[in-house]
């Protein structure tokens, strides 16, 4: 959590390997993405990082099916192993009736969740979510939570989120504030810290 213009979303773009560091290293989940050549992290994002966005990004002219779809193109699957890795995504979201419409025949939160289920589609060992929650009514934000609560806890995965929404960060085991670029201590949720009292 932190300001706009503290560099939560650029935080995010680094770890995703979006954005390079200017100076220091960077390191994530024991490799130092910072010396990676593009075609090195190019393969090493396809492969480790899921990126849920705030305004969706699906492409329009693609279905929910193609979107989902899109970052298998870039690993050495065969063809039946992308099939059955989108259909399982798509029901993983709920949205397995939906795999022919086109962005624009889906309602925010159906486009959100298609967003997810491309996120975690190759099965990335870190997802990472810029205000994944920002654009959506209260009944769909909450259907998100608890969307990226599942893909925490059954599917493993480690979700970085950033929001402005106390109720999206309270679904955190874990929450850090940006300040002017500056990482500061980790707060505990009050929930959980009662859940666990």
């Amino acid at each position: 959590m932190g300001a706009s213009g503290s560099g939560k979303s650029t935080l995010l773009n680094l770890i995703a390997g979006i954005d390079r560091p200017t100076r220091g290293q960077l390191s994530v989940n024991g490799t130092d993405i910072g010396r990676l050549s593009r075609t090195q992290l190019a393969h090493w994002r396809s492969a480790n990082v899921g990126y849920i966005f705030q305004l969706y990004n699906l492409i329009p002219v693609l279905t929910a099916w193609e979107n989902v779809e899109m970052p298998l193109l870039l690993l050495p699957l065969s063809r039946a192993e992308r099939r059955k890795r989108v259909a399982v995504a798509l029901e993983a979201v709920g949205l397995t009736d939906r795999a022919e419409h086109y962005p624009r025949q889906l309602s925010g939160g159906q486009e959100q969740r298609i967003g997810i289920a491309r996120a975690i589609v190759a099965n990335p060992v870190i997802v990472v979510a810029d205000e994944p929650t920002g654009d959506l009514d209260a009944e769909t934000t909450e259907q998100i939570l608890h969307l990226l609560q599942r893909l925490n806890s059954e599917l493993a995965t480690t979700l970085v989120m950033v929001t402005h929404d106390p109720n999206a960060a309270n679904i955190a085991s874990r929450r850090l504030r940006l300040e002017k670029g500056e990482l500061l201590e980790p707060e505990r949720p009050a929930l959980l810290a009662t859940r666990r009292a």
